[in-house]
């Protein structure tokens, strides 16, 4: 016989298609092409939008930034290479309304001519008024407000705004500005004047903390040079940064980031799963070819060609299985754009080649590493089988075949992740999984055969204990597999449960809303009982004390001590030190112990100990007031900076530090009636800085409604691939089922027996499977949630119970679904086809 190996492969898919033998197959690798490519399209594209607006939203080509004036010789070198420039200055102060005598906290913003660079800034001339684009600056004399400001001052446009010594009168409403920023956290409505007119409002003292912002525009040759003089120039002055979009508040990034890390879990979860099933699929689809292949060799076909044939045969199903899965993931994507409308402040650009990439080659791959290996043992059928079935039956050696798939499908996964801890934990735990199984399950079956009493057992216990017994591969391959896919679908249960309620208990209904700064120790009891007069009993109280880290064990430091840069930027900056004899509640020591009251002990949270390098015992010396103090670090802690509540990066475990200038902090949740409490308050103590975060709490509320929408629509496709594998393990012995059940048929055995004798078998298989899966993924939950996703996760001692019972009847419910036929099958045509 003489065919090319082509046509042959053709012929083979057209037939193998119609006849249902490849559906298994494609709708495993289509679930996770989809899987893969919905994140990826969706992801790409917000890239792609990020470095399209990355100008627009920084307001130039090249910002720099400092809290300090920047030197003059940075606008000299701009103006020397023909960059245009602007400067803006920003930060935080009290407005106030002339008529009402309402105070807000404001986030102010001072600009020169010719702002913004690059970017538009959108005003109106009333809050219900057409936006249109600037053509100039705020004047002087005048304020551009946003329009939440005048709601809360119940001011109208030309009434005067109160900024310190000065009054603005009200002119624009802001819409947008293009440089405000990358997240949500501006906690405070915007306040735009003309730099002329801040010297006059005298807000800027000594002590402000204020934010200088130089931009730049113009030729990218330039630009580019500039950039790199300006990062040289950046070695020596510690104080200036360039920003990025990255440089974004760290809110923004820890929601985003966390968000980015669930989705790419259940990815990843989905194509593991997809890969067992894909592995099924084709050991089952490789039986059926058995006797045609024995035919092809008796008609003369190579082995070569056999083997091209069917390697062909699966890179087109490959081919159409992953066009599939991208058509339906770049469907799909646009859901993830509305479910998470409320962070993208642009349009998106088309994506780019490569989620097509992506997905194409893990379609590829899921066939050729997975799907292949067991239907190229078809080349080696021998010819003989034709005449003596017993002859060529698959070998378990293709398992080692799976193995090296799996290595390099590991590989591929690991590649396309965005955090290499969590795709060691899910690729390397699943690897892990396999093998366990594996070899727990054969022990489970060499147990059981010695423990069941044929002479006391049910004889349907009998028959399905001798029917495992009988085939210990299959069982082992059949627990096995049950096993991923149950351990799949716990895994995504305690992920859709339990880590999501962490998650939203990072944000909990009593985290506070009002921060109050500067209250001076004077006024320490009237503000304290302020507080409790409007029925305020929970709130957070700390001493706030201003310094700077002046040596480390005796030893001076400054910003030429270490190479990290945000480690030089600690070291350069003040650090606000708190003291409190009790341990705060969202602080957890991870090293050394907190001593209540001990003098000259003092406490650092980890992370700053990591970049600054200090260690348990490290003597400390802070500049308090002019006033050097040494202290000892005894114990270091882990602070979840999620939770809203007040924080420190260094704590003293006393409650007084008399000798120390401080101010205090207090944050708690206002009452009912907030405006009013906020007004008084602000009129009693007007030294205070109130800052109102309401609408800061209820944005990261959206934003976290909104990405666990999104985490729980990919859900879908994982659970999906989960019961794909749960079908094709049980479905991947239907052949021996059939054979095995005739028999018995024939030698007189009712339909009655046979479906005790498989429920029985199902039963029991489910049931290891199901306490197997349960007790692994506790585990990997558990390595989850400290390494990946850094919640405090307490696992339930039910799930190993819920886990056996559920598994036992999901593999029921599969058993009925995929063995229904075998027990309608004619017994004479089942041995026929046996003996054919």
């Amino acid at each position: 016989m003489n065919i090319a190996f082509w046509q042959l492969g053709w012929r083979s898919f057209r037939r193998d298609l119609r006849a249902g033998d490849l559906r298994l197959l494609i709708v495993a690798v289509t679930l996770a092409v989809a899987a893969l490519s919905t994140v990826g399209f969706f992801a790409d594209r917000l890239k792609g939008a990020l470095q399209r607006d990355a100008s627009a939203m920084l307001g130039g080509d090249v910002v720099l930034s400092s809290a300090n004036p920047l030197p003059p010789v940075f606008v000299t070198r701009a103006q020397a290479l023909g960059l245009a420039t602007v400067q803006t200055l920003a930060f935080p102060t009290m407005s106030r309304a002339a008529q009402t005598g309402i105070s807000k906290l404001v986030a102010l913003k001072a600009v020169s001519r010719a702002y913004p660079l690059r970017g538009q800034l959108i005003i109106s001339a009333a809050p219900d008024a057409a936006p249109h684009s600037a053509d100039g600056i705020v004047q002087p004399g005048q304020a551009w407000v946003e329009a939440g400001l005048l709601a809360a001052l119940d001011l109208s446009m030309g009434q005067s705004l109160l900024l310190g010594e000065s009054r603005l009168r009200v002119t624009r409403v802001i819409v947008s500005e293009p440089d405000r920023g990358t997240g949500f956290m501006n906690f405070a409505p915007r306040v735009l004047i003309n730099q002329h007119d801040l010297q006059a409002t005298q807000l800027i003292q000594p002590a402000s903390r204020v934010s200088y912002r130089l931009a730049l525009a113009g030729a990218a040759p330039a630009i580019q040079q500039y950039r790199r003089w300006a990062q040289e120039q950046l070695k020596t002055l510690r104080a200036v940064r360039l920003e990025s979009i990255e440089s974004g508040p760290a809110d923004m990034g820890r929601t985003l980031a966390r968000a980015e890390q669930f989705l790419n879990l259940i990815a990843l979860l989905c194509s593991l799963l997809s890969a067992v099933a894909v592995a099924l699929a084709a050991r089952s689809f490789a039986a059926k070819h058995l006797d045609n292949c024995a035919m092809l060799r008796v008609l003369g076909v190579k082995q070569r060609s056999m083997a091209a044939a069917y390697s062909f045969e699966f890179f087109l199903a490959g081919v159409l299985a992953s066009a599939l899965g991208l058509l339906l993931g770049f469907a799909l994507h646009y859901a993830f754009v509305v479910l998470l409308s409320s962070l993208l402040s642009t349009t998106l650009p088309a994506a780019s080649v490569w989620p097509l990439l992506l997905g194409s080659g893990m379609g590829l791959t899921l066939l050729l590493a997975f799907g292949l290996p067991p239907v190229l043992q078809l080349a080696n059928v021998p010819p003989l089988r034709v005449i003596r079935r017993e002859v060529g039956s698959l070998q378990p050696a293709s398992l080692g075949t799976l193995a090296l798939g799996l290595a390099g499908f590991a590989a591929l996964l690991l590649a396309v992740s965005s955090d290499v801890m969590l795709g060691l934990i899910a690729v390397g735990g699943f690897a892990a999984a396999v093998l366990v199984f594996a070899a727990l399950s054969w022990l489970a079956v060499k147990l059981l055969r010695w423990s069941v009493n044929e002479a006391t057992a049910a004889p349907a216990v009998v028959l399905a204990t001798r029917q495992l017994a009988a085939r210990p591969a299959y069982a082992v391959v059949q627990i096995s597999a049950l096993a991923v896919g149950l351990l799949a679908l716990i895994l995504l249960t305690l992920v859709r449960t339990d880590f999501i309620a962490a998650w939203h208990q990072t944000l909990p209904s009593a985290a506070p809303d009002r921060f109050v700064i500067n209250i001076l120790p004077a006024q320490r009891e009237a503000f304290i009982k302020a507080l409790r007069d409007a029925a305020i009993e929970d709130f957070d109280w700390y001493p706030m004390i201003r310094s700077r880290l002046t040596a480390v064990n005796g030893r001076p430091v400054s910003a030429d001590n270490y190479s990290d840069e945000r480690a030089r930027h600690l070291v350069e900056r003040e650090f606000n030190l708190s003291a409190r004899a009790t341990l705060p509640q969202q602080n957890q020591v991870v090293a050394g112990r907190w001593r209540v009251g001990e003098r000259n002990a003092i406490s650092v949270e980890q992370g700053l100990a990591k970049t600054l390098n200090l260690r348990l015992g490290d003597r400390l010396t802070f500049d308090l007031g002019g006033v050097p103090t040494e202290s000892t670090i005894t114990s270091l802690r882990k602070v979840n900076w999620g939770s809203m509540r007040a924080n420190f990066f260094a704590m003293y475990p006393v409650d007084e530090l008399p000798d120390a200038p401080l101010t205090y902090l207090s944050a708690f949740k206002a009452p009912a009636a907030s405006a009013a409490f906020d007004n008084a308050l602000v009129r009693q103590f007007p030294n205070i800085t109130s800052v109102d975060m309401t609408a800061t709490l209820a944005q990261v509320q959206r934003v976290l409604d909104q990405v666990i929408a999104a985490v729980e629509f990919l859900f879908a496709f994982t659970l999906a691939a989960a019961l794909l594998v749960l079908f094709a393990s049980v479905a991947a012995s239907r052949s021996e089922r059939t054979r095995e059940f005739a028999l018995m048929r024939a030698l007189g055995a009712k339909n009655r027996l046979l479906r005790q004798v498989q429920r029985a078998e199902l039963t029991g298989v489910g049931l290891l499977a199901g306490l197997l899966a349960a007790a692994l993924a506790l585990l990997l939950a558990w390595a989850l949630a400290r390494y990946v996703f850094e919640f405090d996760w307490t696992p339930s001692l039910w799930v190993p119970l819920w886990g056996a019972l559920g598994g036992a009847a999901l593999a029921l419910a599969a058993g009925w679904w995929g063995l229904r036929e075998v027990l309608h099958q004619p017994v004479m045509q089942t041995l026929r086809q046996a003996q054919g």
